[in-house]
């Protein structure tokens, strides 16, 4: 994507982020994204952009780190209760409790029975949720094998991205047909149509971040909408569907 176009889109789709912001706080409506993904797939760039330009008052980045003793003991959803938005809030999960299904499945940081119970305990959370009148979108950013190698060599060698390197990052394209095993056990079991997933190409960063915006703010209300600016591209971000693997749209 050009990067002057991508400057204009930009600043156009925070204009209408600002717009939902106000109707969020004055409607005390309660919104609530997941972003989830392989290591270097964009979630922290495409959260930036979402929140930047919104109230740091009202709007919250949630990413949380390895879990206490405390945490290991307690119901696995509970740690992250706290964490869900209240009237008037937005909040963004930089991953969540889809780690347990994901990270915490191939690293075995897990035992196979915590990992069947989350699988068949999920829908009733994220069922609960929705029937508490919170706006909840998952989105799974895609990449390819490439891409993300490419990304993680870049990581390494720039010191300002020294804190992104960990030892999962290390072992992310060793274990890549391993996570891609997980991710599609996880679309199969927790593709709900309370709570679907929504799959977005990533290996274009610009083109990743304009058109989960568009995509978002095109599935919500607000007043003054611009709806021409929110045309998104169905082939960047799309619902998921097992059709999806068969048309090679999902990273193998």
């Amino acid at each position: 994507m050009d990067k002057k176009l991508y400057k204009q889109e930009l600043y156009a789709l925070q204009v209408e982020l600002v717009k939902f912001h106000k109707s969020v706080i004055e409607n005390g409506r309660k919104v609530c994204l997941l972003f989830e993904g392989r290591d270097a797939a964009g979630k922290d760039g495409t959260i930036k952009r979402f929140s930047e330009h919104l109230s740091p008052r009202e709007v919250r980045t949630v990413a949380l780190g390895a879990p206490s003793d405390r945490e290991k003991s307690a119901w696995y959803f509970q740690r992250f209760v706290p964490h869900l938005p209240v009237s008037g809030e937005i909040v963004f999960f930089n991953r969540s409790w889809y780690n347990r299904a994901g990270v915490e499945k191939v690293m075995k940081f897990c035992r196979k029975n915590e990992y069947l119970k989350f699988m068949n305990e999920v829908a009733n959370f994220e069922h609960l949720l929705t029937h508490a009148d919170l706006v909840f979108f998952k989105y799974y950013l895609d990449i390819s094998k490439q891409e993300q190698k490419k990304r993680l060599s870049a990581r390494r060698e720039d010191p300002l991205k020294q804190w992104k390197i960990s030892p999962i990052d290390e072992k992310a394209q060793a274990l890549w047909q391993a996570y891609s095993e997980a991710r599609d056990a996880m679309f199969a079991k927790t593709n709900f149509v309370f709570a679907p997933w929504y799959i977005v190409h990533s290996d274009n960063k610009k083109r990743t971040r304009i058109n989960v915006m568009k995509h978002f703010l095109s599935h919500v209300d607000y007043k003054d909408k611009n709806n021409e600016a929110l045309i998104y591209d169905s082939s960047v971000v799309f619902e998921f569907d097992p059709v999806c693997y068969e048309k090679g749209m999902i990273a193998s």
